[in-house]
């Protein structure tokens, strides 16, 4: 089949929006990247919290750590996407509710809510991530640092945590890669990310190859500096002797 590329259509005037179609790939590449980077600061706090909940001796706060797992793992995520943006501001109070749906600008509402489920989505991922990075350390350095007199939170933040984080750092990255692709799905919201420009320059240019094969590429570049990033912290941070050093 032969195809007939015309990659000056990104040159030409968009219909609309006084900027060309490359420019709307543009503004959708910042809105993947800032999507992106909101909803990993969200996992990596929330997914951390949670871990750290399901290793602690106590039954009762680690089974919350569980639930929260099974709730967001178990739901697939285009339904947490419609849940974040239909149903949960019709469950907050009416003033807040009213205030999300009738006063903030329609692209706020898509990002902000795209951001919490996608963040929230990735954090029972970073969770198992945490609680099994944790698990894996010897028993003796929680006994240790117990044994000093430092209290279990403190053991944590200065024993157990920044160990565990230097045994999931490439987990941690494929988690990153991840949360970048699933991104996409938020385009089924209304977010006007790259996705969805790629398909509105579909629309309007009838050049679909030009328009996904533009996107593809973004979304391998914007993997790629995430991998190099992520392999310099993984070489700065490794200790000998730890899992995954050399």
């Amino acid at each position: 089949m032969s195809i007939d590329w015309n990659w000056g259509i990104f040159l030409q005037q968009a219909p609309f929006g006084n900027t060309t179609y490359l420019g709307w790939l543009i503004a959708g590449f910042e809105v993947t990247v800032a999507l992106s980077i909101c909803a990993w600061i969200i996992a990596f706090f929330i997914g951390s919290l949670f871990g750290i909940l399901r290793t602690v001796p106590n039954r009762f706060i680690a089974s919350i750590g569980m639930c929260y797992v099974e709730l967001f793992r178990n739901v697939p995520l285009i339904v947490q996407f419609f849940t974040w943006y239909l149903v949960v501001p019709e469950l907050l109070p009416v003033s807040i509710g009213d205030w999300f749906k009738q006063e903030l600008d329609p692209n706020v509402q898509f990002f902000v809510s795209s951001m919490i489920c996608l963040g929230l989505f990735t954090a029972a991922r970073v969770c198992e991530q945490v609680r099994a990075a944790i698990q894996s350390l010897p028993r003796g350095q929680q006994n240790a640092g117990l044994a000093l007199g430092l209290t279990l939170p403190q053991t944590y933040r200065y024993v157990l945590l920044p160990n565990a984080y230097r045994v999931i750092v490439p987990p941690m990255t494929s988690e990153m890669l991840n949360m970048v692709k699933n991104s996409a799905i938020a385009s089924t919201i209304g977010l006007v990310d790259m996705a969805s420009q790629a398909g509105k320059l579909l629309d309007y240019s009838a050049h679909a190859y030009e328009s996904f094969t533009a996107i593809t590429l973004a979304y391998i570049g914007i993997n790629a500096v995430i991998m190099l990033v992520m392999h310099f912290v993984e070489r700065k941070v490794q200790l000998p002797g730890n899992l995954g050093s050399k």
